[in-house]
């Protein structure tokens, strides 16, 4: 019996743990326009240097693939390098912040259902942001 309801338990851990990606990529799958904001560069969110749009849906296709990939832990002391900003008809649906310029603190991080949650910025995922800025 307690092997089941250990089972059962991990097994629940698991599956909540994926639907929160999966209802982060519902939440902005149908964006039309994604507005980025680039940070500073030294983890400060008062500092946009450069604000890119993206209205191309291949790109806006991969930057909710990316979004909605493999759980991450928010590291609170790494600050963010950006943001991004999914829109729907001219009306925000999700703002996302991202780290990626200090090591171990990769990952995009928003607020979903009342809590905030993160996910992991692949390498691939910081190749797209970066060449998106020139």
């Amino acid at each position: 019996m307690k092997h089941f309801l250990l089972f059962l338990s991990l097994s629940f851990i698991i599956s909540s743990c994926n639907q929160s990606n999966e209802l982060i990529k519902e939440q902005i799958i149908h964006s039309d326009c994604v507005a980025i904001n680039y940070f500073k560069g030294d983890g400060t969110m008062d500092t946009v240097v450069t604000v890119k749009i993206i209205k191309d849906q291949k790109i806006i296709s991969q930057l909710t693939d990316f979004v909605s990939q493999k759980n991450s832990k928010i590291n609170y002391s790494c600050g963010f390098d950006g943001s991004l900003h999914f829109f729907k008809m001219n009306k925000v649906i999700q703002d996302i912040n991202f780290g990626m310029n200090k090591s171990g603190c990769n990952y995009f991080s928003f607020t979903l259902q009342g809590k905030m949650q993160a996910t992991e910025l692949s390498n691939a995922a910081k190749e797209l942001i970066v060449s998106l800025k020139k």
